[in-house]
């Protein structure tokens, strides 16, 4: 069912959502929360499809907030709400109401979302696209318990994963940090598996991608170890490797669906590690509304000191070829040293060399001017 509703107010929206629930037979509300979508116009049918799957699992409210750009000053002038309640079957097992934000209203959406959120149950924001710098600071990230960002739809998603942690308050979280929630539970069971101690990582996956820095910084925090980083064709995270003490422990996944999990002294095993839609993403993060404290810790961990623990292993390797490019040049004083026995005798024969070759000059001069 669909009830469409032009230049309208927040209360003609709560009004068609119960005559709605009257309509289809389900005057009661059933919903556990309220998920609050702010996007625009070109994401915002992929982002809905995800909601309405998350749905499925958690019944909730979903609020689409889309700010329309005015181009003009007359239409930032003109303020209006238009808005599109969907029930039942066009809304999977919530509700879900498309707020189109027109003007002057654009800068003021909580006042439009505030009095459809459900009573006494947790508020999640999502920005799909354009998340604020300081998410609990925005004016709709204040209303909510958890917020929730996506740094790898930023232009900029390393810059931007570090503006997360600046700016991080508890209740933030990253769909990029539940894109490794496998790997990270992969990689704890082997551990568990060997009786070792990890003294260093490696991370690689494709360039630019915010999962392999948030993944690395995790298993630099926990483990305490120097983590490198490498670039890879991808897709995402392809390969996790930890040296220890018993051999080498290699979590390998090259086509984005079957990884191979190899530890020494045991046979390879392959591991189902397949890429997760936005939808399972989404729902894994509705499943918790506490602060994630690993998150926190793993995000304030920092690239820059990421960087440095990793750089300590550099000067070790440096070292060791250090003598091996030297050894020419250490050699060439070594090899002058018996010029140096044959002292003056083999010092004048360049001299004396040197003579034949000027008076030989002079001589060829004077036949010329003879001539």
């Amino acid at each position: 069912m669909k009830t469409d509703l032009t230049d309208t107010t927040s209360s003609k929206i709560n009004k068609a959502l119960v005559l709605g629930r009257r309509a289809i037979g389900t005057p009661a509300v059933g919903m556990v929360l309220t998920l609050v979508i702010v996007t625009d116009e070109e994401n915002a049918y992929d982002a809905l499809k995800a909601a309405n799957e998350a749905s499925r699992e958690h019944p909730s409210r979903t609020l689409v907030v889309i700010k329309r750009v005015s181009r003009t000053p007359r239409d930032r002038a003109n303020a209006r709400l238009d808005a599109e309640v969907r029930l039942g079957a066009d809304a999977s097992t919530g509700e879900t109401v498309v707020l189109r934000l027109y003007g002057d209203v654009v800068d003021h959406a909580q006042s439009v979302v505030l009095p459809l959120l459900l009573p006494d149950a947790p508020v999640v924001v999502w920005w799909p696209v354009n998340a604020p710098a300081d998410p609990a600071n925005d004016p709709l990230g204040a209303l909510a318990q958890r917020r929730v960002t996506d740094t790898y739809a930023a232009e900029q998603p390393i810059q931007e994963l570090t503006a997360r942690a600046d700016a991080y308050t508890p209740g933030d979280t990253d769909l990029s940090w539940s894109r490794i929630t496998p790997w990270r539970s992969m990689l704890a069971a082997a551990l568990d598996q060997v009786r070792c101690e990890v003294t260093a990582a490696a991370v690689e996956g494709e360039e630019f991608n915010p999962s392999v820095e948030l993944l690395a910084m995790w298993l630099a925090d926990r483990l305490q170890v120097p983590v490198r980083r490498a670039a890879s064709a991808g897709p995402g995270l392809t390969s996790v490797r930890l040296e220890t003490d018993t051999g080498p422990i290699v979590l390998d996944r090259p086509d984005g669906s079957l990884a191979t999990l190899s530890i020494q002294g045991q046979p390879d095993r392959a591991v189902a590690l397949k890429r997760r839609e936005t939808a399972e993403l989404i729902a894994e993060e509705l499943r918790r509304l506490d602060p994630d404290d690993t998150y926190a810790s793993a995000l304030k961990y920092g690239l820059e000191r990421l960087d440095e623990e990793a750089a300590t292993t550099a000067p070790e390797l440096v070292a060791e070829e250090a003598p091996v490019v030297d050894e020419p040049v250490v050699d060439q004083p070594v090899a002058a040293e018996p010029t140096a026995e044959s002292t003056e005798p083999k010092a004048e024969e360049p001299q004396a060399a040197e003579a034949p070759r000027r008076g030989s000059k002079k001589s060829s001069a004077r036949k010329a001017a003879a001539k």
